[in-house]
């Protein structure tokens, strides 16, 4: 009598022992390193937001330092009469400087003739340069600084000599001093190019005379239009309080006083505004590099059926089988956020050299992008690894 033969034991072999463990992660190279892209760009994008960001505001921060926050600028104020002149009294720079406190006063005044680069410029084509008498200390009072040539003094701002603003420069075509420009129907002779003024960026597109001669020649009543002071640090709240009622004693709600150093902490601010934004979207690029994460671990349980049986029958526990795939989840995610820290400070370098900023990658930024993305490694290989665990050795080592 004929007997069908029994069904032959599944033997184990080297080759299916040695393929165990983290070498499941061979044979999918462009996944793995997809996945792997996934997150460093995510964290890459993430540290390249906030060291740019850091590096600007470094550099503000740096700005402020340099220029000081104890600058006050005044002007005329909002009348609550429709149509009245508001104007700062003439006296106002000596006034000021009696107060309690205040270290160096100047002020420069309005003029309105046109700046032209030759009489053959068109008339219409004034290049928003505005015109403004300027006393000799206003260079000092905005620590500005001369790119080229020599400033404004007591002898040459007595005849037609003319300082100007970089930008005004600029739009006038002129990279040195020697030339010349048309006010009104004068000529007058560029003697100093300014540099970058932050506390006073209409400065940089005026053309600035001497007081006297803009008084004598021009027509200048010499109200001054704004008044700026320099006070010690401790004194700059006291002198804020003074300023409108010194200056005007009659009317000091006619005086306007602000700093002009807020400018530059609203603009920090803003950047810091605009930073979380961005850190959003790095966010959000993070997350996605996560998922695909997820989904090569998922993939991977289904090709490794076959191994994670032969380990349990070997003698792993749900518990070491789980640790294994959580363990290659957490390798995955850590070598792209290596990567990525690495690809996020070297965009900041980068953008911080062509811009000429300070380079800054701050510590928290490291270690809190590569904390999440281990955060994001485990939580991806949790289910994957749950659903390794709970695969029957049996079916998974005949799995095809």
């Amino acid at each position: 009598m004929l007997t069908r033969p029994a069904l032959a034991p599944a033997r184990l072999r080297p080759r299916d022992v040695l393929h165990t463990g983290s070498a499941g992660l061979r044979g999918r190279p462009l996944r793995v390193l997809l996945s792997a892209l996934g997150i460093a760009i995510g964290i890459a994008t993430m540290i390249a937001v906030v060291g740019i960001s850091a590096s600007s505001k470094a550099q503000l921060m740096d700005q402020l330092d340099r220029l000081g926050t104890n600058l006050l600028k005044a002007g005329p104020g909002q009348s609550i009469i429709p149509g009245q002149d508001v104007r700062l009294p003439r006296d106002s720079v000596a006034t000021a400087a009696r107060i309690p406190g205040v270290e160096h006063t100047a002020a420069t005044g309005d003029l309105d003739q046109p700046v032209y680069r030759s009489e053959l410029t068109p008339p219409e084509d004034t290049n928003g340069i505005a015109l403004k008498a300027t006393t000799g200390d206003l260079l000092d009072v905005l620590r500005g600084r001369i790119r080229d040539g020599t400033w404004l003094n007591s002898a040459n701002g007595r005849y037609p000599s003319v300082v100007l603003g970089h930008v005004a420069a600029e739009r006038l075509g002129i990279g040195k001093p020697g030339g010349q420009v048309l006010i009104g129907d004068t000529y007058f002779t560029v003697i100093g190019i300014l540099d970058k003024v932050p506390l006073a960026p209409d400065v940089e597109r005026s053309a600035l005379i001497g007081w006297e001669y803009a008084q004598q020649k021009l027509g200048f009543d010499g109200h001054p239009t704004a008044l700026y002071e320099r006070s010690t640090d401790a004194s700059v709240n006291a002198v804020r309080k003074a300023l409108g009622g010194t200056i005007n004693p009659e009317h000091p709600e006619l005086v306007a006083v602000s700093n002009p150093a807020d400018a530059l902490q609203a603009k920090a601010a803003a950047e810091g505004a605009f930073t979380n934004l961005l850190l959003g979207l790095g966010g959000v690029a993070l997350l996605v590099g996560g998922v695909g994460v997820a989904n090569t671990m998922i993939i991977s349980v289904l090709e490794r059926r076959h191994e994670i049986g032969l380990r349990r029958a070997l003698g792993a526990t749900k518990g070491q089988i789980r640790i294994q795939f959580v363990t290659e989840s957490l390798l995955l995610s850590g070598l792209g956020g290596v990567a990525g820290v690495a690809l996020g400070a070297v965009a900041t370098a980068a953008y911080a050299g062509t811009a000429g900023l300070p380079w800054v990658v701050p510590p928290w930024a490291v270690s809190g992008g590569f904390a999440a993305t281990l955060a994001i490694g485990t939580v991806a290989g949790l289910y994957p690894a749950v659903r390794a665990a709970r695969l029957s050795p049996t079916l998974a080592l005949h799995a095809s």
